[in-house]
This record gives structure tokens, sequence and C-alpha cells, in this order.
């Protein structure tokens, strides 16, 4: 056999399972399990408002009201729109040194019932606008303060929230340790769908909570891309268009003049035929089934409100077979300051990537494409269905139980997407089998809600004030 092809094919040295748990417990000698406890803004602590109008710089200028006026209805509501903030003061909180693909915005909303490819009720991470490698601390953090801040706005009390975060940490803390004894392939293959979420539930939940899980199931289910078609468009001389809702949805035909809005409409159809080339071969060919019918700018979330967001109506077989695509624009993500730049040089890649290796099944039409609008910047996106079986929590209407389930399945559902990209077996030794780090983020959890206290309070103020406009609108 000639010597190179010997060289090629003799194994790359990789630390064993041994030497990757002997990492995680070193790591706890580096910083302890019990100072993720702390938290206290730095005296450098930048302005929360300042990183807010930075954000609304690059934005759409009539939209950016919206956003301000979505964060100042509840804390809760600005700690959505906060990913920005709390990553510039995670960047000063104790971390491991182990790394992991983080989602970057994991609050408790972010995670919810989502259609996988073969048609199967998931339940999973939703949204990752701001995925980067990063510590996996972080992640765990943002989703622990989101429970308490959550609860707070129930009326529940301390010892109550403290169950629902010690529940949630304990919960991502016993999952890694399992997935930390699973191979390689078995890890990739784990995954929460709709009978293994009723399994994890069932000791949780008392009948009323079964009850409103099996709503939810059924409820997500009935929201596809009929429904959808249903609720977002009218005819118009026969033709199927998407009906106004300005200022949340606004049509093409109603947002440009004729001129502008034809070179607009040739620029979508030109986006839609590109980005279907970041498609399996097996879509790409389904997508180019389809031909352009309408698009609209749509006003989404809180966080994401004044960034350019399009819902692109595409018309199969004939006007009654849909397709609803969004195509949401891929900026910066708030954790690149802290962690580094992506290694990806378009945003909306960096966002699909950071998707396809934490969730257990991807969306079959997520993809990505560089845009130039009408006004000459070329912008990043990326384009998925629009809302196809997606089911969210309601934690105003669950109850402390509900809620400590709830918790539950997020943290192994946070678990099993850190444990695809990140080192499980360091990550769960560094955990340990005490609750040393449930403890701790228990107390972390309620010093940074304290804090979004306060940051949502300068925002009021501020509006209040005149400093920042405001302006009131439906909830999204």
């Amino acid at each position: 056999m000639p010597q190179h092809a010997t060289t090629a094919m003799r194994a790359v040295p990789r630390a064993t399972p041994e030497e990757r748990a002997a990492h995680g417990k070193e790591a706890r000698r580096r910083s302890p399990r019990s100072g993720h406890a702390v938290y206290k803004p730095s005296p450098h602590r930048t302005d929360p408002l300042a990183i807010l109008e930075a954000q609304s710089a690059t934005r759409v200028p009539e939209l950016v009201p919206i956003r301000y006026g979505r964060m100042t209805e509840s804390p809760f509501r600005f700690y959505r729109g906060a990913a920005a903030i709390m990553a510039s003061d995670l960047a000063d909180t104790p971390v491991s040194g182990i790394t992991a693909q983080l989602c970057g915005d994991a609050h408790l909303l972010n995670f919810r019932l989502l259609a996988s490819p073969e048609r199967d009720l998931m339940f999973d991470i939703n949204d990752f606008d701001e995925t980067l490698p990063g510590p996996w601390e972080w992640d765990v953090k943002r989703l622990s303060a989101s429970f308490v801040i959550a609860a707070r706005a129930n009326g529940f009390d301390d010892a109550e929230r403290a169950r629902i975060v010690s529940g949630t940490v304990r919960s991502y803390r016993e999952a890694m340790a399992h997935f930390a004894g699973m191979g390689n392939l078995d890890v990739w293959y784990a995954k929460i769908d709709a009978d293994r979420l009723k399994d994890l539930t069932t000791g949780m939940l008392h009948k009323s909570g079964q009850k409103k899980l099996a709503r939810s199931l059924a409820k997500a289910r009935s929201r596809d891309t009929l429904q959808v078609f249903g609720k977002l468009t009218q005819l118009v001389d026969g033709r199927p268009l998407i009906a106004a809702d300005p200022p949340l949805l606004v049509p093409i035909a109603d947002l440009l003049p004729d001129t502008e809005r034809s070179t607009l409409e040739s620029q979508f159809r030109e986006l839609v035929e590109r980005y279907g080339h970041t498609l399996p071969s097996d879509r790409r060919a389904l997508l180019a089934d389809y031909q352009l019918a309408d698009v609209a700018r749509k006003v989404v979330g809180v966080g994401s409100v004044g960034t350019r967001c399009w819902i692109i109506l595409l018309l199969g077989r004939n006007g009654q077979d849909p397709l609803f695509l969004q195509a949401k624009e891929a900026d910066t993500s708030v954790l690149a300051d802290h962690v580094g730049a992506s290694q990806y040089r378009n945003q909306g890649e960096r966002v699909v990537s950071g998707q396809r290796l934490m969730q257990a099944a991807s969306d079959m039409f997520l993809g990505w494409e560089r845009v130039e609008g009408i006004d000459g910047k070329r912008r990043d996106f990326y384009i998925r269905q629009l809302r196809d079986w997606k089911g969210i929590a309601l934690p105003e209407t669950m109850s402390p139980r509900q809620l400590e389930a709830f918790g539950g399945v997020c943290g192994l559902t946070l678990a099993r997407a850190h444990a695809r990209s990140g080192d499980r077996i360091a990550i769960a030794s560094y955990l340990g089998s005490g609750d040393s780090f449930d403890r701790a983020l228990v107390t972390f959890a309620e010093a940074y809600a304290d804090q979004n206290e306060r940051d949502h309070q300068a925002l009021v103020d501020a509006v209040q004030s005149g400093r920042l406009p405001a302006e009131e609108l439906p909830a999204d």
C-alpha cells in the first residue's frame, strides 16, 4: 500500500472519555459551580438603553417605536427583546471554559412545538437569530432567569420560583449526564416528539394539565399552511393576495410605488430561486414547482421588531395550493462582541447552520441568501416556512406545577441541543451528580430578574420622558 494512503487512514488522536471527564472536573477547580450564583452589574456596565438604541439604528425607522412599545408592556416582554443586554452582562460572569453551540436567546418562549419534515410534531428550540459557539452556561442562565421573570408575573412566591428554576437546571444536568453515556449517533437521533412529551410530563401534571397539553398539541397541528393561507389572504380579482393589516402586515402593493414595487418583486423572485440552492436537491425540486404570488412586510416577535422580515406567498398546482415562506433579516449575533465573530460570512448561513446543529429536525425549507434591497444595501436573510405546526407556551396560564413541568422539558431539550456540539462528557463531569449548580442558578436567576426589572423601568421612564418613541399595538 502506498505510504501516503497509510498516512491518510491513520487515526487522529482524540481525548478518551476518561480524559474528557477529567477536563470537566478540572474546570470545577478553575471555576467553582457555586460561583455561578453571583450576578453583580459591572461598574463599567453599558447603559442598556444605549444597547437598544444601537440596535435600532440599523432597523426600519417606522417600526422601532413598535419594538419599544412592546418592550415596555412588562418585564417579561422587555426580557424577550433584551438578548443583547444580557449577553453583555453574561460576559462578566464566571464560565467553565467548555463551549457548545448556543441558541443565544434561550428564554422559555423559544421552546415550542414545531413540525419535522416527516410531519411529526416535535418539541424543540425555535429561534436561532443569535446562535454562535460560546459558554454553555449562558444559555442555561438565560433560560433560568426567564422562568423567574415569568413566575413573578404570575405572582408565584420565592419557594415556588426556586422549585421551578432548580427543576429546570436539574433536568439539564441529569439529561447531560445521560447524554454523556450515549454513543454519538444515539445523541444525534435523540428527540422529543409528541408522545415523548406526554410521557415526560405525565408524572408532573394533574388531569387539568394533561388536558391542556392535549389541547396544545391539537392546536399546533391545526396551524399549518392552509390555516395561515385562510387567515392572511384575500381574493382580489380572483387572485389570492396577502391581506393588509398595517403596520404589522403590509403587502408590497401598499408599501411601494408601482416602479419600485416591480423592482422588488423581481428581487424576491431571484431571492427564492437563489435561496433554493442552499436546500437539499429534493427540496430544491419541490420549491421549483411553486411560483411567487405576493410578498408582504411583517412585524415579528419583540426583539426582532424593526429588522426586515418578509412573508412570501407561493402557489403550486392552483390557487389553493399555497406555500408560505418567511424571509427574516439576519444580522450579527449579539454574542459576537463577547465570543468572537462567526466563521460564516453570511449571517443567514450562521443562523441556519446553528439551527441545524442544535435542532433534532429542522424545517424542510430552511435556507439562506444575501439580497440587495431597494436602498442599494446588501443584507443577509434566512428563510423557512411560516408558522408550520407551531405551538407556543402560555406561561401566564400555568400553575406553579405546570411551569415546573415545562421547565423540566426545556432543560432536557437544551441539554440535548448542547450535547450535539459541545463536549457532553466534560460538561456532565463539571456539573456532577449533586445540586450545587442547580442551587447557584436559583440565586443567579433571582438576581438577574431584579436587574431586568430595573432595566425595564429605565425603558418605561425613557418613553415617558420622550427620550424614546413607543407605539402600542396588539401583541404578536
